[in-house]
């Protein structure tokens, strides 16, 4: 007996995740939050957690951080989920909604998950490309959204790995046109763009995904959604019941009890943003995609790959391996680091690039 005959045939041909480790080198190729942890916000969380948060299961329905995240986003906590990271409530919702037999709908490039979740659970993806900037093509978007087979589309504003936003008029055009689920991801939102919150007051067939893996938890793994009452329902019945830990609970709580120190950190992202874009445009040959996330998108003259090693050789780890079509054959991907780390990336970078 061979385990393989045993795979699901859909899934047989997958390849899994597989991290970039390397050792002795300056991460920047994650989209993590560079500032550390702020050391009181550290104590104080640490403060809060005794011996029975290790022996009993968490709460299954966050309660205080659902009330945290009502507060911060002006929704109803029945319209909040949470997740163990976006990722699990990307699944989430495509167990939920998906499954043989139905598409998804991911306009592309972006994000890797939608698609490989998607084959996961069986349902169809649908990849329809993004123009020459990166921006949607909507009238090919409403063509394969109102496809009857269609059940979900997923939209990233700010998008990665382009770092760039999705208007809200147009936004509100696909929803409008579709009677399935618009998935808005919003996972880089504090760093630029205009949320799509708003808009669930108007259309109950849309989420708003978020996540807060990039201004301070990566390592806890915390996501949640909002959505329409009616949509929280159906995936309540899916979701595992204690599928976010209680340190990683209260972690997120603490967050956001101490939202203006994390605020300070993503201003000084966003600043880094810009000058470190101005700095790669100095370089000759790089080509420098706009961003409003925490990362830049940017082309190089000759092998991408080749200049990733040679960054990677003097102590730099940054994102490669974005895709060889779509307008990112040359490309790569740096997220913003410290204005010491952004440094000595534009020294190193100009060093092996000329």
């Amino acid at each position: 007996m061979r385990i393989r005959d045993l795979v699901r045939e859909d899934i047989k041909e997958l390849v899994p995740y597989e991290p970039h480790l390397f050792n002795n080198v300056i991460k920047m190729d994650a989209n993590e939050n560079p500032h550390c942890f702020p050391p009181d916000v550290v104590k104080h969380l640490f403060d809060g957690i005794n011996g029975e948060d290790f022996i009993r299961y968490p709460d299954p329905l966050g309660t205080e951080l659902k009330a945290r995240i009502s507060s911060f986003t002006e929704q109803p906590r029945e319209n909040i989920v949470l997740g163990n990271g976006s990722d699990e409530l990307i699944q989430l919702i495509l167990q939920t909604f998906g499954g043989p037999g139905r598409r998804v709908v991911i306009p592309t490039p972006t994000f890797s998950m939608y698609r490989i979740h998607g084959e996961i659970t069986g349902t169809t993806p649908v990849e329809v490309l993004r123009d020459e900037k990166f921006g949607l093509d909507t009238d090919e978007m409403l063509g394969q959204m109102q496809h009857p087979d269609t059940r979900v589309t997923f939209i990233a504003t700010p998008n990665n790995p382009t770092g760039n936003c999705v208007p809200i008029h147009q936004i509100r055009e696909l929803v409008e046109g579709v009677k399935s689920l618009v998935v808005v991801d919003e996972a880089y939102i504090d760093f630029g763009g205009e949320t799509s919150l708003p808009l669930l007051r108007e259309y109950p067939n849309m989420i708003i995904l978020r996540t807060f893996s990039k201004i301070g938890l990566a390592g806890l793994r915390v996501g949640f959604l909002v959505a329409n009452p009616d949509v929280t329902f159906e995936l309540a019945k899916v979701k595992q019941p204690y599928n976010v830990n209680t340190v990683s609970q209260k972690a997120a709580c603490a967050v956001l009890d101490n939202w203006r120190l994390f605020r300070e950190q993503i201003a000084k992202i966003t600043e880094e943003r810009e000058r470190v874009a101005v700095g790669l445009k100095k370089i000759p040959g790089v080509k420098v995609h706009p961003s409003q996330a925490n990362f830049i998108l940017f082309s190089v003259p000759g092998s991408p790959a080749e200049v990733h090693q040679r960054l990677v050789d003097d102590g730099i780890l940054i994102r490669k391996g974005l895709g060889c079509t779509h307008g990112l054959e040359n490309c790569l991907r740096v997220t913003v680091g410290t204005k010491q780390e952004n440094d000595l990336f534009l020294e190193k970078l100009n060093e092996n690039c000329c």
